[in-house]
């Protein structure tokens, strides 16, 4: 197993990222203010969440302006909800299995103004969300890190680092489009720590078709890593063959960087 890929490595990023010194009550993120509750996943202790603003368009929220229903799976401080509540999503809903993340969104939520138009939801990827509730726009930044399938998470921290077995992903893959609008979106960030050999397949069983819209590429500890921004669609054939609507400049990808955070 490659060093990058190995889970252990992981799950001591989430043991390194309850240190004090990782959990400001208080952090601040692209120019903006945002509260940190206990056991919550820490945007600033790993870089992942400003990568995925960029690979949704979210940084320039007033170059692509955004409308309609959003979600996010996996919301944790809420800091992608809510910046899509500010970029002009009227309905945002944000959602994690930690109910700690749930109440931390709703927190950052009524900070920024937008608690009007996001509800954070306790659930476990769909299952706390009523039944026949659609979406234009559904977006997970998965734990990418395949861990295997007999392991037990011993804090609700690692279920943001890890998925044993893919479990998660599975189910992901399977049910996502079957929250869209007619012509809504099924989105997931995902990178080269992950493995996309092991999604591709569970796509396939799933009848589900896989198409990386976006790249982005960063250093991280000394490891060029790459992270994608993954559309799940309907129908059985070959992966990277979907189509669909395309958001004003949502293909266009972010240059490289480098980093010294956890990504």
């Amino acid at each position: 197993m490659s060093e990058i890929k190995n889970y252990l490595r992981s799950l001591e990023r989430s043991r390194d990222s309850m240190r004090p010194e990782h959990r400001p009550e208080v952090f601040s993120l692209r120019g903006r203010e945002w509260d940190l509750l206990d056991t919550v996943f820490a945007p600033l202790h790993a870089g992942t969440t400003e990568i995925v603003l960029d690979l949704l368009g979210l940084s320039d929220p007033v170059r692509h302006p955004r409308c309609g229903a959003f979600l996010e799976i996996g919301c944790g401080a809420g800091v992608v909800a809510v910046t899509a509540a500010l970029a002009g999503w009227e309905r945002v809903v944000a959602s994690d299995i930690n109910a700690d993340a749930v109440a931390n969104a709703a927190l950052n939520s009524r900070r920024h103004g937008v608690a009007d138009r996001v509800r954070a939801v306790h659930s476990d990827l769909f299952e706390g969300l009523p039944a026949g509730q659609l979406f234009d726009t559904i977006v997970w930044s998965s734990p990418y890190v395949r861990a295997p399938e007999d392991y037990r998470f011993s804090t609700p921290l690692e279920r943001a680092y890890v998925d044993p077995g893919y479990e998660a992903h599975r189910r992901y893959v399977d049910e996502a489009p079957r929250r869209l609008t007619h012509e809504g979106r099924a989105l997931l960030h995902f990178s080269s720590r992950g493995d996309m050999d092991g999604l591709r397949r569970i796509a396939a069983e799933a009848g589900r078709r896989l198409r990386v819209l976006r790249r982005h590429v960063v250093v991280d500890r000394g490891d060029s890593v790459e992270h994608f921004l993954v559309e799940v669609c309907s129908g059985e054939g070959p992966s990277q063959g979907c189509v669909g609507p395309v958001h004003r400049g949502a293909l266009r990808s972010p240059p490289a960087r480098e980093t010294t955070q956890p990504a």
